[in-house]
């Protein structure tokens, strides 16, 4: 019971982090302004990037475990 929970966890913030990302230009104007602070508008989209790509393996894994115990 406790990994399906923790799956719908991860699947929300898989949702969130792409949402975060599809606005893209929005959110990085958000941190960085007109261009000035270059640095924070790519930094932004680059933890998104690296979250996104973290859940989504956590998301791979949880679900083969799920997968390897209803087997049994």
């Amino acid at each position: 019971m406790f990994l399906v929970i923790f799956q719908t966890l991860i699947a929300i913030g898989i949702i969130v982090t792409i949402l975060l990302q599809m606005q893209g230009n929005g959110l990085a104007q958000a941190f960085g302004g007109e261009g000035q602070f270059y640095r924070s508008k790519r930094s932004v989209e680059k933890l998104l990037l690296r979250l996104t790509v973290v859940l989504t393996f956590l998301f791979a894994l949880v679900s083969i475990v799920l997968l390897l115990i209803a087997k049994h």
